[in-house]
């Protein structure tokens, strides 16, 4: 699995790369407020959170867009594999946590985040890639090549 997205098109100022360390202090966790709650992260808390990540390899990934005029992340995605009895003992890609700054949307930075997972769920071995949107996220997810199976459920804790 490439670490990087390789592109072309040398004019493109997105590079779509894993995380790393020094991307907290490039408005990560601040473009994952445009997702979620996250809260308050200290910079302890990420580096011992992306520690902690880093030692799991391949077997889960988290990506960045770095828009490079700026040096700040406009999007992020992640993908965790899960080893399964199942299907010969085969893997399942999780894709989770997909955003790209609402500044920087419009120009297909989703579709090559959720490009890039999903190649890397297939490079790894895994026989299929699930996730879990919004009814108003459908649409995209579907152009980006899934399909709508079953229903969700949760239990929260």
């Amino acid at each position: 699995m490439a670490d990087r997205e390789i592109v072309d098109d040398e004019s493109d100022p997105f590079e779509i790369r894993r995380l790393e360390i020094t991307d907290n202090q490039k408005g990560f966790v601040d473009l994952l407020n445009q997702l979620t709650t996250v809260g308050s992260v200290t910079d302890a808390e990420f580096r011992s959170r992306f520690e902690d990540l880093a030692a799991l390899g391949d077997d889960h990934v988290v990506c960045v867009v770095e828009d490079r005029r700026s040096g700040r992340i406009v999007g992020t995605g992640s993908v965790f594999v899960e080893k399964k009895f199942i299907h010969r003992c085969g893997s399942v890609g999780h894709v989770e946590d997909v955003v790209v700054d609402s500044a920087a949307r419009g120009r297909r930075l989703g579709r090559r985040i959720v490009g890039f997972l999903s190649d890397h769920a297939r490079s790894v071995g895994c026989y299929k890639a699930i996730l879990d949107c919004t009814a108003e996220m459908r649409g995209f997810y579907e152009r980006c090549g899934f399909v709508e199976k079953n229903v969700q459920m949760a239990m929260y804790f």
